[in-house]
């Protein structure tokens, strides 16, 4: 019989202890796996959503956005270089502020002009009237011809005609001098300034926009098919951007009497309810005006999960996960939320946002905050660990 040789009997040695390392790991790993299976998912308060009965309202999509009621789009009257800009985009200005200042010299120049000619017209008519009068008296006394008394009268009312026109030039040089000063036409707010320092106005350049940020209102738009739909008075349920998803109610005030040729669409104002306005103009707002309203349940997109045509939620049944077909209809366009027909009721709690790593039956427990769990989206293995700890 043939004895292993030394190298022979280290390579054995060294295969035996690989094969007890690998049984060890292998043992380890299915220890780990039935833990972790075991270990129950941790839910916060937070993860959780309990369903209840919302209002589900039917109408006319509708489209706009927030803008002022009284607005104003200051141009300048005269042709004049820009002196000086008082006010700047964002200000709150009252009636009569001065916003800005355009040259003047020209025109005070015609305005002395304009004065010394009515002076002169003034003058002159007092004297064409005692010429007048006095060749008047001298004719009744047989002392003048008549001619000359209708030639004074003739000059007289010559002299008086200069005069109405003199003082009218005088009138309209003040007035444009007036117009070199832009003022604010009402009480609000500066939104747009279009014109600086040095800047040559013509007449009819835009200088300022002005509103009024206490009457804002929702200017939106409805597909004129739903014309028949709509009526005075009607509530208007609406979003506006850049308010942090915030809800508003409206009514409608006016319903445009024509469709726009191009978008067939109609235009309808829609007010809001006393002091819950923005104050900024220009925001993109959508809606729904309210035709018909539908008390159900009402399941948000975030606490679904599809399998092809399937949709399902998570419901907590007591100290377990169970997976629960259910049936949607229409989807409101406004929240995103959908009607649920079938496979809910009122007061089940369900997973607000859950993962795809769930399993039908896997245990859960309660947690107070979400600060000592792990979200209800986590994968498992990494609850399982938390919860082993």
């Amino acid at each position: 019989m043939t004895r292993p040789t030394l190298p022979a009997l280290l390579t054995l040695v060294a295969a035996l202890a690989l094969s007890s390392c690998g049984s060890e790991s292998s043992k380890k790993d299915a220890a780990g796996k039935a833990t972790q299976a075991a270990a129950p998912l941790l839910i916060a308060p937070e993860d959780q959503l309990a369903m209840n009965l919302a209002d589900f309202v039917s109408g006319p999509v509708i489209t706009g956005s927030i803008q002022p009621e009284k607005r104003a789009d200051l141009r300048a009257e005269v042709s004049a270089v820009v002196l000086q800009v008082m006010k700047e985009n964002g200000e709150a200005v009252k009636r009569g502020d001065l916003l800005a200042r355009l040259d003047d010299s020209s025109i005070r120049e015609q305005l002395t002009s304009a004065d010394e000619s009515a002076r002169v017209s003034v003058q002159s008519f007092e004297q064409a009237e005692r010429q007048y009068q006095r060749l008047k008296t001298l004719q009744a006394q047989g002392m003048s011809s008549l001619q000359a008394t209708e030639d004074a009268e003739q000059r007289r009312n010559n002299a008086q005609g200069d005069q109405v026109a003199a003082r009218a030039r005088a009138a309209q040089a003040r007035q444009q001098l007036q117009r070199t000063e832009v003022r604010a036409p009402f009480d609000g707010i500066v939104s747009e300034r279009k014109v600086s320092a040095g800047d040559t106005a013509l007449v009819g350049k835009e200088l300022f926009k002005v509103m009024d940020a206490r009457s804002m209102r929702f200017e939106g738009l409805v597909s004129a098919d739903r014309m028949s739909d709509l009526k005075v008075g009607q509530s208007v349920n609406f979003r506006v951007n850049g308010l942090d998803e915030k809800s508003f109610v409206g009514k409608i005030r006016r319903i445009e009497a024509a469709a726009n040729a191009t978008t067939r669409q109609l235009e309808v104002l829609v007010d809001f309810a006393p002091g819950s306005a923005p104050h900024v103009a220009g925001l993109y707002a959508e809606g729904r005006v309210e035709t018909a309203s539908l008390r159900t349940l009402m399941l948000a997109d975030s606490a679904l999960l599809r399998a092809g045509d399937e949709v399902f939620v998570w419901v907590i049944n007591g100290d377990s996960l169970k997976k629960t077909p259910i049936k949607l209809g229409e989807r409101d366009a406004r929240r995103g939320e959908f009607i649920v027909l079938s496979g809910l009721a009122a007061g089940d709690q369900i997973l607000r946002k859950p993962g795809s790593n769930l399993q039908d039956g896997q245990k859960v427990r309660l947690v107070e905050s979400a600060k000592a769990s792990t979200p209800a989206g986590a994968a498992s293995a990494n609850v399982a660990v938390a919860a082993g700890k």
